[in-house]
């Protein structure tokens, strides 16, 4: 499990993240949501120590992250970033033989190899393995990154916003595969998402943030609740039940 207490983040005297305290468990997708600038994007920095922070403590299995090795935490946390610029031409499967280099340093061997394979076969890309990704589309790309978190083959994973620019048949399939991601590989998946209803359906946690601060956190039906959702997002919302599943409507 991965445990935050009291983490702290400001900007001058801009105080971005105020004292958040929160708990990822494997097995779970947990999402985490709220306005812009709500600071999402920067607890999940700080909990993989791609962010300093001011104040708090980030504890991944009773372990201080600032305590972890570098090789060693790369082995226990996967962390799929808002902005992934390639500046180099790459295949597929060779964006996702690099989720194995923490193991193999550069030189891939017969296990690593089987890993990757097992990586691209789970999200169905074995037809598109041998593309560029310039060649892909957004979500297909997508794909070939989340490919490659799976590879690394971490307990915790972190996805900062991953739905960026997808289309909805895209942003379906990335979201399905987060959850099989928790649900059938026993990882503490943590997204940042700003889709509320993919949250309500995908999620088995939710953590809503404002000005800094959780302003709600718990299962889906005790967060996706109108006076919660009004309260955070300040605009009317409407819930509704539809196939066991809690459905947001705001206009």
């Amino acid at each position: 499990m991965i445990k935050l207490a009291q983490l702290t983040k400001s900007y001058g005297t801009n105080k971005v993240v105020d004292e958040i305290s929160a708990e990822f468990a494997k097995g779970k997708v947990t999402a985490i949501i709220g306005p812009n600038g709500a600071g999402k994007s920067t607890v999940l920095s700080m909990a993989s120590r791609l962010l300093s922070r001011d104040n708090g403590t980030v504890h991944i299995d009773c372990k201080e992250l600032s305590e972890w090795d570098n090789k060693e935490l790369a082995k226990r946390l996967a962390v799929l970033r808002q902005a992934n610029t390639i500046t180099m031409r790459f295949t597929v499967k060779e964006m996702v033989s690099f989720g194995r280099f923490p193991y193999s340093r550069g030189r891939l061997t017969a296990e690593d190899k089987s890993v990757i394979e097992k990586a691209i076969t789970y999200l169905d890309l074995t037809d598109i393995q041998d593309k560029y990704l310039d060649e892909l589309s957004g979500g297909q790309r997508q794909l070939a990154f989340i490919a490659m978190v799976i590879a690394q083959d971490t307990d915790y994973v972190f996805l900062d916003e991953p739905l960026n620019n997808l289309d909805i048949k895209h942003s379906l399939q990335i979201m399905k595969n987060i959850q099989r991601l928790a649900h059938e590989m026993d990882k503490a998946v943590v997204v940042v998402i700003h889709d509320i209803n993919f949250a309500a359906c995908y999620a088995d946690r939710i953590i809503a943030l404002k000005k800094g601060k959780v302003a709600a956190t718990g299962r889906v039906e005790e967060v996706i609740e109108p006076s919660v959702l009004e309260g955070i997002y300040e605009t009317p919302f409407n819930v509704i039940d539809m196939n066991g599943k809690r459905m947001c409507l705001y206009y």
